[in-house]
């Protein structure tokens, strides 16, 4: 079956309960990762993550079937997470779904992200008439459906918002979701609040949390790390730790400009960046200011790259809020390491 983003949410119990197979693309790339870990959460019994990139499921498309019904290593149940740049994953979901119907027996839970996909794609056609199927699709959000989806965050969190506040962390996540669930879960513990104790959230609570733009400082380190000069990563480091600047804050701006590469990358299909009317780069949150360094990094950054970036950040954001006394070495380390990868067209 086939699902918009908008109605995923309110679908979701029923879709984690029938379906086994799971699509997620679209424009929106945050948006559809974000509703793929709300279905994880919501799967009567998920079990262990066992993550196969897009890559290995081109080169062996029995690998999925193989994986899909394999008992994990203590015999508890498993679900399969990957991340595909378009149609990756058509043959290794083709063989899974024709492998079952001969009888090669139940398979675990597969999500695919799939990026630079749409429902007109080989990958979508192949599974929207299923009824063991989704395919849900997302279209790039505006500011009052991510409002929206911000007071939810804060309801579910404990903290209460206004609309001020609410639209006010949508924009300083550049109206991606993932990063604006980061800020609520700040303040909410910022604020010790839960579901069952919530408290209010204002203006003066984010500021005291330090919800930081890149305008606070941050737009010469994230240019050097995304942009791959290596020679400058080490000094914008420095920087960061004499002013004080918070890892994670710093690692939120890196995330904000490689989410607006991923909307970027999603809007320009196989199109040149100079092919964007102004339009188009204002919608995009293209400023003539940042135009020069946007553009050089869409190019760094495309494909299976930004993949692999988009994957490394969500690690390195793990890693420092699991971590959080070695957080400053983690931050260098990864950051060199992204520059590096950047450096290598």
């Amino acid at each position: 079956m086939k699902v918009r983003g908008n109605e995923f949410a309110a679908k979701l119990q029923g879709l984690a309960k029938d379906c086994s197979i799971f699509f997620f693309c679209g424009q929106d790339e945050a948006g559809a990762s974000a509703a793929a870990r709300e279905l994880v959460a919501a799967l009567p019994d998920a079990g262990e993550r066992v993550e196969i990139p897009g890559a290995e499921l081109r080169a062996d498309p029995a690998r999925l079937g193989d994986e899909a019904r394999s008992s994990s290593l203590f015999g508890d149940t498993r679900h399969i997470w990957s991340r595909v740049a378009g149609d990756e994953a058509h043959a290794a979901l083709e063989t899974l779904i024709k492998t079952g119907e001969m009888g090669a027996g139940e398979a675990c839970p597969v999500i695919v992200v799939a990026t630079s996909a749409t429902d007109k794609s080989r990958t979508a056609k192949l599974l929207e008439k299923r009824k063991d199927a989704v395919v849900a699709m997302f279209y790039p959000p505006d500011l009052r459906s991510v409002t929206q989806s911000v007071r939810a965050m804060g309801d579910a969190a404990g903290v209460r918002l206004d609309q001020a506040v609410a639209e006010r962390i949508a924009r300083g996540a550049n109206l991606d979701v993932r990063l604006a669930q980061s800020e609520v879960t700040k303040l909410a513990t910022y604020l010790d609040a839960t579901a069952q104790s919530p408290r209010p959230g204002t203006m003066e609570h984010l500021d005291a949390i330090g919800a930081a733009s890149e305008e606070d400082g941050f737009a010469s380190l994230v240019n050097a790390v995304l942009g791959g000069q290596t020679g400058k990563v080490g000094g914008e480091i420095a920087r960061m730790k004499q002013v004080g600047l918070n890892p994670v804050g710093t690692l939120l701006a890196i995330e904000r400009r490689a989410a607006q590469l991923a909307r970027i990358s999603a809007a320009l299909g196989n199109r040149r960046y100079q092919d964007l009317d102004k339009g188009q780069k204002a919608r995009l949150g293209i400023f003539w200011k940042e135009e020069r360094d946007i553009a050089d990094q869409v190019n760094r950054w495309r494909g299976p790259k930004l993949d692999r970036l988009t994957n490394g950040l969500t690690k390195l954001h793990r890693d420092l809020l699991s971590n959080s006394q070695a957080a400053e070495l983690l931050l260098a380390q990864g950051l060199t390491n992204l520059a590096r990868l950047a450096a290598r067209r």
